[in-house]
């Protein structure tokens, strides 16, 4: 086994790859001695971050105490001491960054979406698997005490047969010229690479098929609500990228899940995030935290009467699923995941074939708001 893993981290200046990733994950394990491993042992990580521009990424690390840092990716990638390479930069350049690094002998661990067209998506992962590099896909909403919590809940059997799934995701983001908006304008830019469709859809596949079952067919509906936004300068630009998305998703076994997507919409619910399963034994609503359960036994039963107030208070019939464990932040929960995978060959699913699949849903999405039909989602083979 070696004695350390080298890491090259690329787009960490951007907010979720320095905050989620850098900041709680890379530096916080490198904090506490590095990755820690089943015997107890910790490995060490010796880190070089990459970018274009020099200056920031120097100050970057100094800063964080970082000892290398280049502006010459094919050099750094070229260096045998390095052995992952980590992209959260721009979808648009990602398989392309993938594909140098594989070629570089490499493993690979990026941000998703992995690209922006399914054909490129799902070439990059079949060129990694020929390559025999280790790889791997963001799947960071799998690891949030909420979504652990009602996977704990499906398989113990609570839900009984599962019927139906709501999620309800989004928040208003300010347009930017009264109030700075709290996203990055390449969000709402088809040229740049935004639109909701394929940032979210790719996150509710992984979510759909490992917490409750296989996609097998879409309906959407996206939109542009807000025409007009103003960047990060205050300059006025043109949103002409989908900033809401209205899905309907059916899943293996008949069930039904139904999926609101929106960057325009004023929260009044549980968290910025909710996730509903409900079933014949029971139901259960999980935040990105919380989770609360009702069973059978334990269901209410009003009576619909539009001529009086209700007089049932419905949050309090439901009970609270307990934490049970320690959770770490999800992200660098599947940061120690990975590395393990790396470094002694530890269990690992979240491969870029899986992230492909989120690709693919994401396209599908697209394909179905463009011809307003339902479309069946095939299956990814060989």
């Amino acid at each position: 086994m070696q004695d350390r893993i080298g890491l090259i981290l690329h787009g960490v200046t951007g907010r979720m790859g320095l905050n989620q990733h850098l900041i709680r994950s890379v530096l916080a394990l490198r904090a506490q001695g590095g990755v820690p491993l089943d015997d107890g042992r910790m490995l060490p990580l010796d880190l070089c971050i990459v970018g274009r521009n020099a200056e920031k990424i120097e100050a970057l690390a100094r800063q964080h105490t970082i000892p290398h840092w280049s502006t010459d990716l094919d050099g750094v990638l070229s260096d045998p001491s390095y052995h992952v390479f980590f992209d959260a930069a721009s979808t648009q350049l990602r398989s392309g960054l993938l594909r140098r690094a594989v070629d570089a002998g490499k493993h690979v661990y990026c941000e998703k979406p992995i690209a922006e067209r399914f054909d490129d998506a799902l070439a990059i992962a079949l060129h990694a698997e020929k390559a025999g590099v280790k790889n791997g896909v963001v799947h960071d909403k799998l690891y949030l005490p909420g979504l652990i919590k009602l996977r704990r809940l499906r398989d113990s059997g609570f839900f009984g047969r599962i019927l139906a799934v709501k999620i309800e995701f989004g928040y208003w983001v300010f347009e930017g010229d009264w109030m700075p908006g709290q996203r990055p304008s390449w969000n709402y830019r088809k040229a740049k690479g935004g639109g909701i469709i394929l940032d979210m859809l790719c996150h509710w596949r992984y979510v759909l098929d490992n917490v409750v079952a296989p996609v097998k067919a879409v309906s959407c509906l996206g939109a542009t609500h807000i025409p007009e936004r103003w960047d990060e300068s205050g300059q006025a630009y043109q949103a002409d990228a989908d900033d809401a998305a209205y899905a309907t998703f059916e899943l293996e076994g008949g069930i039904v899940a139904q999926v609101n997507s929106s960057w325009c919409a004023r929260v009044r619910r549980d968290d910025l995030v909710t996730f509903q399963i409900d079933g014949t034994h029971g139901s259960a609503v999980a935040g990105l935290h919380r989770c609360v359960s009702q069973a059978r036994v334990n269901t209410p039963k009003p009576v619909w009467n539009p001529d009086e107030p209700q007089t049932l208070n419905f949050y309090d019939t439901w009970a609270e699923v307990p934490d049970n464990q320690v959770f770490d932040n999800g992200f660098k929960a599947q940061w120690i995941e990975f590395l393990r995978h790396v470094a002694v060959g530890g269990p690992w699913r979240y491969t870029l074939r899986e992230g492909a699949k989120g690709v693919q849903l994401a396209e599908l999405g697209l394909q179905s708001w463009r011809e307003r039909r339902w479309l069946d989602v095939p299956e990814i083979v060989p």
